[in-house]
């Protein structure tokens, strides 16, 4: 099974933190991108069986309803859909939308990822979001109201000025929601960003302990409101892990379509150059080869370790397995029944932990 990935890299205002590929909203420009979407998706078939649709951004709630419409309607003649895809839209919590959220439902959107990133209003001014936490609750509520049952909010950790109280707040905010997901990050710092060059709010930043910490806190939490954590960063309730990210992890095929965006496909990792005239204009999308032997070994189990399932200790080399003893003392790592899965205290710092695993 193959996932579809939309990248659609239009924003209202760009958020500080944020190092993904993104320009102005131009309504025209947006139109002529749709149109390129579904000449590349054209250009692609027959593709393969595909389960998942993913749209990511930028911000794809900035499309209408009907272009949104029109890129599924697309999917529907150009790939081999199964009976009952999951179908995710990220969206901007902004505004009055129940018109649209029920459009998005009507036109097969089935899935939601909001971008809620805290319930405290604090927070989210110094994140640069141009949504309260306010907003965020209405979206949530509506987009329930408006038939949709499978919704993840976004939830940023580690942010400037954040405290345990404050964070627990959000997470109690969370917990009474209609949600079946969460996606939890800690914030990175990106080179080039707004943020990198903002040393006030960099004097800011919980130091690395307090980050882990609220780490600690957001899982606890989370698995107190129903919430198991399958991924170093993703935690659902029962039956609602996100199907296409898993992909992701499990290095499954995904077919990425748009500027900027990432695919591994037919045996190779390649991304869409990050030039949206060059994207509408050429008969098919420009691509960069990264990788012509993507998931070889050392990749599978990295992004094996990155996942509670964990992996065979034996799939591990006899250097790594050593190193067991010494991880389970720390706290890190775990094994039973023949398998090897990081703890919450080992995601935490999972870079760190998986590297020593593989070195």
């Amino acid at each position: 099974m193959t996932g579809l990935y939309f990248h659609i890299p239009f924003c209202a205002k760009k958020c500080p933190y944020c190092d993904f590929f993104s320009v102005s909203y131009n309504r025209e420009t947006v139109a002529q991108y749709v149109a390129a979407i579904i000449r590349n998706l054209s250009a692609y078939a027959p593709c393969d069986t595909v389960d998942t649709v993913y749209f990511g951004g930028g911000t794809p709630s900035l499309l209408s309803a009907a272009q949104v419409g029109a890129i599924l309607d697309a999917c529907a003649r150009y790939a081999h859909m199964t009976e009952n895809p999951e179908i995710t839209l990220e969206f901007n919590p902004t505004g009055e939308r129940a018109q649209y959220l029920h459009d998005l439902r009507t036109s097969g959107v089935n899935r939601l990822s909001i971008g809620t990133q805290s319930f405290s209003d604090a927070q989210l001014t110094l994140l640069g979001r141009t949504h309260r936490a306010a907003d965020g609750i209405r979206t949530v509520l509506t987009a329930k109201e408006q038939g949709f049952d499978n919704i993840s909010c976004d939830l940023m950790l580690a942010c400037p000025q954040q405290s345990a109280a404050e964070l627990a707040q959000t997470l109690a905010v969370l917990g009474e929601l209609p949600i079946t997901h969460v996606s939890a990050y800690l914030l990175q710092v990106e080179e080039g960003t707004p943020l990198a060059q903002n040393a006030q709010l960099l004097s800011h930043l919980p130091d690395e302990d307090a980050a882990v910490d609220y780490y600690l806190q957001t899982v606890q939490t989370l698995a107190a409101h129903g919430f198991a954590q399958y991924e170093v960063s993703s935690f659902a309730k029962a039956g609602f892990e996100s199907r296409h990210n898993s992909k992701y992890w499990n290095c499954e095929p995904y077919l990425g379509i748009g500027a900027g965006a990432h695919s591994c496909y037919e045996g190779t990792r390649f991304q869409v150059k990050r030039d949206i005239t060059a994207f509408c204009t050429s008969p098919m999308q420009p691509v960069e080869l990264i990788d012509d032997a993507p998931c070889d070994r050392e990749e599978r189990l990295m992004l094996a370790l990155r996942m509670t399932k964990g992996v065979a200790a034996a799939e591990l080399s006899v250097m790594a397995q050593k190193k067991f003893p010494m991880l389970e003392k720390q706290g890190y790592l775990q094994v039973k029944n023949g398998c090897v899965s990081l703890t919450p205290q080992g995601f935490a710092v999972s870079n760190a932990v998986i590297a020593t695993l593989l070195s």
